[in-house]
């Protein structure tokens, strides 16, 4: 069993990583988003990806979330810790804090977000999208390392690259919803589909451009903010790595596909069953 860790926006490597291997995985679906780090990490097995890349060269729709999930579920990932850079939408939740969100919105248009289709179906319960029991160990592990950070909250995953426009925002605040991001949607989803548990770290790095003292977002404000946040991010995401255990899991995360597999397996085109052989073998065998 690994742990994955996808970088986000300015996080592209993970210190305190020993006996490191990089190495290149093909997937069904295409190339992930940059080499894969295999290493230790104080004695446990971890996976490193850079979501963007590295040298940040792949905007949020661009990246292929299916190859990424796909390549870490083939390494043996079980618990996926996701560092984002997100905007605020609530006063309280000011840059440089940290949320561990607990509820998602996909309000994206044109992304891939299922490893299903093309002669199989199955429909993932997601009702509660980010594993309850991982995200509690990043919360503690957050507040241990003396940070600042909100426990809960609705992360809503616009389709970018653009930033909200004002009246975008303003209505994202009139629905309730705590951060906007560009990336989490998709690797909730396929997370799911692969039983992987999955849980984000969220940097809040602006006030999004409803804050009437803070009308508008830049690249280099986010930049800034992720930066002066990204060692205490490290250090979050390794306190949380800690307090993973070695035990099987007994979360609803490591048997999501038991009952969602809708087409029966006589009626699975071979060639789909042999691409999502990693995900089905378990219960088609």
């Amino acid at each position: 069993m690994r742990i994955g860790i996808i970088g986000g926006s300015g996080f592209y490597q993970m210190e305190g990583l020993t006996d490191i291997e990089e190495i290149t995985v093909e997937t069904p679906f295409g190339k992930p988003s940059d080499a894969l780090i295999l290493g230790n990490l104080d004695g446990k097995p971890v996976v490193f990806l850079p979501r963007h890349g590295v040298g940040h060269r792949i905007l949020p729709s661009e990246i292929n979330v299916r190859a990424n999930i796909y390549a870490l579920k083939s390494l043996d990932v079980e618990w996926l810790i996701a560092v984002s850079a997100v905007g605020s939408l609530k006063q309280e939740i000011e840059p440089r804090h940290f949320v561990v969100p607990d509820q998602l919105y996909d309000h994206t248009k044109h992304r891939e977000s299922t490893f299903f289709g093309e002669g199989i179906a199955a429909h993932i319960s997601l009702a509660h999208p980010f594993c309850s029991i991982l995200s509690d160990f990043l919360y503690t592990a957050a507040t241990e390392v003396g940070t600042t950070a909100h426990n809960g909250g609705t992360y809503i995953c616009m389709e970018g690259p653009a930033f909200s426009t004002q009246a975008e925002s303003n209505v994202y605040r009139t629905l309730g919803f705590d951060i906007i991001g560009m990336t989490a949607a998709q690797e909730a989803k396929l997370a799911r589909e692969a039983e992987i548990c999955y849980a984000v770290l969220a940097c809040s790095t602006d006030y999004d451009c409803w804050h009437p003292e803070h009308d508008h977002v830049t690249t280099e404000m986010i930049l800034d903010n992720v930066h002066a946040n990204v060692e205490a991010s490290k250090k979050i995401v390794r306190s949380a790595v800690a307090k993973i255990p070695e035990e099987q899991r007994s979360c609803a995360c490591s048997t999501a596909l038991q009952y969602a597999l809708a087409t029966q397996p006589d009626k699975i085109p071979t060639a789909k069953r042999h691409e999502l052989k990693l995900l089905l073998d378990k219960y088609l065998t």
